[in-house]
């Protein structure tokens, strides 16, 4: 419609000047529908079922109907109940999620005045149709797709669509281009977009999906992808049952050639696979998840989904918008330069329609600088009355007013350089002022020129009116100090930043450069330069860019796929709905909470305070929990392991069975049940966010958490089944088989307390207890004196017996043996990586 004349629009939509009859009206609310878009919501149901859908909840499950077809139905309720405590927990919080952005979400449906039969009436935006004429004045919110018809001053804020931060002016009777840009369509209105100032009237061409708003939603049909965590632990799964499955066959099929009873055979095989299976990873991860996202939540930040708070600790690039995020959203004068400064606070004060509360971003601006430096903008314009106002003239872009300033008549004049310089009196002013707004366009700033006039007569005509151009005014929407500590701390743990704007390239580049996202040798490229490269030229292109200005739904998009393909986990900050298929394409699509309901509702994460500084603060909180999580997940692996190791050592060596059925399940009960849940609650370790961020993509189970495990694990079958043949030869085989059992649950405790900090134990002793004191206090006063108490008042529970004072020795030996065996493995690796750890 932006090609047509003002009649050639009407006449394609059957429209007139006086708008469409009720009765028409009605019929095309039947054909075109509401005026609304409708988003998806992913009912309750679908969140509870993915509850149970992880890897290993789903080994969990065979596991438990395994024991119940064996008549166990101890273990089988054991297993359903940690089962559906987890998903409890996860669809819980994803449920209370889903509530808290129903409750952000409620936006009420705006009102439009509307021509109907030639009068106007006010309707619900979601009853306009195609055809109808709207009317709209400063403040309405644009309920449509609409053909400015007349303009009288219009000026529109599309920030919401386009990213540009400046409000556009509208023109009624321009025809543009049929490949004219969005951003430069000076007759469209576009839906929920709004009017910053003027009034005008427009003809509805579009509603509800087939807006340019609705288009973009309709396009939106992106896969999210995975978390680092979960393809981990999705391909940790597949393996880890295919080698339990294994192990334990080879474990049964030894124990039947030596002729052992199959009935205890099977129900070790089935105790062992269910201890080795870490059941308890999933509600751990669970409730690391939750801290996190509470955690978050008091830095104000809204997860929606929680693997999202495991993603932030894997993020690699930030893409960021600018206005709000970076900036302050908040025009602010930068720079005055003037040849007379008496006459700036009349300037700013006389010739300005504005209050401080509402009215042209620029006046307000200037009204604000006014209040910092001491004026009183009411006393002013008290003191001097207005006799004449020429309103803002988007065409000849200036504003004008007369004023009596010492019983004479003055005009006082501002707007665009260029126009004002046509009716300059003062040439060789001009030329210096010339020069200086050269300097200041080219710093990024939007220049506003102002001069003035004594008048002896009265004046008909502005173009008529002769000035003495005395100076310059230069306006910027500052950055925030919080993001440029944001950009440095990012850029300190190894997160690119790129900021993709809809505004120019120069204010861009200005701003990045303030903030330190733009430096010497970086590239700057505006949306449509995107389009002469080949997706894989601009893999390598992508980064050394920093800025992307004048950005199309698709420049977004397309960065976000071209960075994901080269392995990048990728954060997309954004607010309108030219930002949301980027949004949800990402690895972490970060929506704003006063931004677009569309963009919210696919949004993994909400920020309910704007600034750049909140998601870096939150990818470092990610970072800590996705090293608490590794650490969990080692801590499980390796004592699981390292039981099976016990029951295969002790089968190849074709000796007595080591540990019953039931001791087995109550190892993983006292220890992992114990310690496993506090290890989430361990405080950062610094040096890890000085670590390259790609790492915390693969080092849930790298090479380093593999060799850990098998170091751990082998020792603990070798040391545990040596000292149990050694038993066999020296006691009874019930106090061996309790030895056994009290060995294997010390052993692990010291894997426990040596898994806080992956910096050796005694490198600052008391660094451990500050990072964790949860996990000594619950290990020395929960679980060892559970564990007493088993041992002395129900044995016969566990098939143990009370062991004399002298035996204790044992499993303080092997204690006091694990614990610095890792000690030693910390300190080699420390001398090893030692520039790994920053120290």
């Amino acid at each position: 419609m932006h090609n047509k004349s003002v009649e050639e629009v009407l006449k394609e939509l059957k429209s007139s000047i006086n708008g469409l009859s009720t009765e028409e009206a009605e019929k095309r609310l039947k054909i075109y529908g509401k005026n609304r878009i409708e988003l998806e919501e992913e009912s309750l149901l679908k969140i509870f079922i993915r509850q149970f859908t992880n890897p290993l909840i789903l080994i969990l499950i065979v596991a438990s109907f395994i024991a119940l077809y064996m008549g166990d139905l101890k273990d089988f309720y054991f297993i359903v109940g940690i089962v559906f405590i987890n998903g409890m927990i996860g669809f819980y919080q994803e449920y209370k999620a889903k509530s808290k952005i129903k409750d952000l979400l409620q936006l009420s449906v705006p009102k439009v005045e509307v021509l109907r039969d030639g009068k106007t009436v006010e309707l619900s935006s979601e009853d306009i149709t195609v055809g109808d004429i709207v009317i709209l004045r400063e403040g309405d919110v644009i309920p449509a797709d609409v053909r400015f018809i007349e303009t009288n001053n219009i000026l529109v804020d599309e920030s919401l669509l386009t990213g540009e931060s400046i409000p556009v002016e509208k023109h009624a009777e321009k025809i543009l281009p049929l490949d004219t840009p969005i951003y430069e369509r000076e007759n469209i209105g576009f839906g929920g977009t709004y009017v910053v100032k003027g009034i005008g009237k427009a003809v509805v061409f579009a509603v509800g999906l087939n807006t340019e708003m609705g288009r973009i939603y309709s396009k939106l049909k992106v896969k999210e992808r995975e978390t680092p965590l979960t393809r981990a632990i999705g391909n940790f799964s597949k393996k880890l049952i295919i080698t339990l499955i294994i192990i334990l066959s080879f474990i049964l099929v030894i124990g039947l050639l030596q002729g052992k009873d199959l009935k205890n055979l099977i129900m070790l095989v089935i105790a062992q696979l269910v201890s080795s299976v870490p059941e308890g990873l999933p509600i751990v991860i669970t409730i690391a998840l939750v801290i996190g996202a509470i955690t978050l939540y008091k830095k104000k930040v809204l997860i929606r989904q929680l693997p999202a708070v495991e993603s932030l600790g894997s993020a690699t690039f930030i893409c960021t918008d600018k206005t709000g995020t970076i900036t302050e959203n908040k025009l602010k004068v930068e720079e005055i330069y003037s040849l007379d400064k008496d006459i700036v606070p009349l300037i700013f004060t006389l010739c300005n329609d504005s209050e401080i509360e509402r009215g042209d971003p620029i006046e307000i601006a200037m009204l604000r600088w006014l209040e910092d430096n001491g004026y009183d903008y009411i006393d002013i314009r008290e003191k001097h009355p207005r006799i004449w106002l020429y309103p803002f003239d988007t065409k000849l872009k200036l504003m004008a007013s007369i004023h009596k300033v010492e019983n004479k008549n003055i005009l006082f004049i501002k707007g665009a350089f260029e126009s004002l310089e046509k009716l300059a009196i003062n040439k060789e002013d001009v030329e210096k002022l010339k020069s200086k707004y050269d300097q200041m366009a080219e710093s990024g700033l939007r220049v506003l020129a102002f001069g003035y006039q004594i008048l002896d007569h009265s004046i008909d005509d502005i173009n008529k009116a002769r000035i003495n151009l005395i100076g310059l005014i230069g306006f910027l929407d500052p950055p925030k100090q919080t993001a440029v500590d944001a950009v440095k701390a990012a850029k300190q743990a190894g997160i690119k930043v790129i900021m993709i704007t809809g505004d120019s390239l120069k204010t861009a580049i200005s701003v990045a450069k303030m903030v330190g996202i733009h430096e010497e040798g970086k590239l700057t490229l505006e949306g449509k330069d995107l389009e002469k490269y080949t997706d894989e030229e601009l893999k390598n292109l992508l980064y050394n860019i920093s800025v992307v200005a004048r950005s199309t739904p698709e420049d977004k998009y397309r960065i976000v796929r071209i960075l994901q393909s080269s392995g990048e986990q990728v954060v997309m900050m954004g607010d309108g709905v030219n930002d949301m298929p980027a949004v949800k394409a990402a690895d972490l699509g970060v929506a704003m909470n006063e931004g677009s309901q569309a963009t919210k509702s696919v949004a993994k994460m909400i920020l309910l305070e704007r600034d750049l500084s909140v998601t870096v603060d939150a990818i470092k909180i990610g970072r800590r929990i996705s090293h608490n999580l590794r650490k969990t997940i080692h801590y499980l692996l390796s004592t699981n392991i390292g039981e099976i190791l016990i029951l295969f050592f002790a089968f190849i060596l074709a000796l007595p069975q080591p540990l019953y059925a039931t001791q087995i399940l109550w190892i993983n009960l006292v220890t992992d049940g114990i310690q496993d849940k506090p290890l989430v609650l361990t405080k950062e370790e610094v040096w890890i966010f000085k670590l390259n961020p790609k790492t915390f993509s693969i080092w849930f189970i790298d090479k380093i958490q593999i060799f850990r495990v098998l170091y751990f694990s082998t020792l603990m079958g070798l040391i545990i089944i040596g000292i149990f043949y050694y038993l066999l030869k020296t006691t009874f085989l019930d106090v061996a088989i309790t030895l056994t059992f009290l060995n294997s649950i010390f052993f692990q405790w010291a894997n426990g307390l040596q898994s806080v900090r992956e910096l050796p134990f005694f490198y600052n002793v008391l660094e451990n207890f500050k990072a964790n004191p949860y996990i000594f206090i619950v290990t020395t006063f929960i679980g060892l004196p559970i564990q007493v108490a088993i041992i002395y008042f129900f044995p016969d529970f566990l098939h143990c017996v009370p062991i004399s004072f002298k035996d204790w020795m044992y499993p303080f030996l092997v204690f006091v043996i694990a614990f610095f065996l890792i000690e030693i493995r910390k300190w080699f690796e420390f001398l090893l990586f030692k520039k790994v750890y920053n120290i």
